[in-house]
């Protein structure tokens, strides 16, 4: 069994949480595919591990993309104010 690294949806609401920190960097690669016009299935498949053909890889994709998009718009405030604290580390 292949461990998944993202959750089948990205995070939804007006808050920045800790999952969006953890994958930053996939979302800023995942608008540059998208400026480039870089198809959904080559996308989700080099950069997620999603296999085009899976039950729910192209809405976790979506999912994913529409998160970017609302962090570097709408939630950068947010955004850059919750990635100027450090994160909440849990007990070991």
């Amino acid at each position: 069994m292949r461990m998944r690294l993202i959750q089948p949806l990205a995070p939804c609401g007006n808050e920045v949480v800790d999952y969006d920190r953890r994958h930053l960097a996939l979302y800023a690669a995942l608008l540059d595919a998208a400026d480039v016009g870089e198809d959904w299935k080559s996308t989700a498949s080099n950069l997620m591990g999603l296999r085009s053909d899976e039950t729910g890889a192209e809405e976790c994709w979506r999912s994913h993309l529409e998160r970017a998009r609302w962090i570097v718009g709408e939630g950068l405030a947010s955004a850059v104010d919750t990635f100027g604290r450090r994160p909440v580390r849990l007990a070991d």
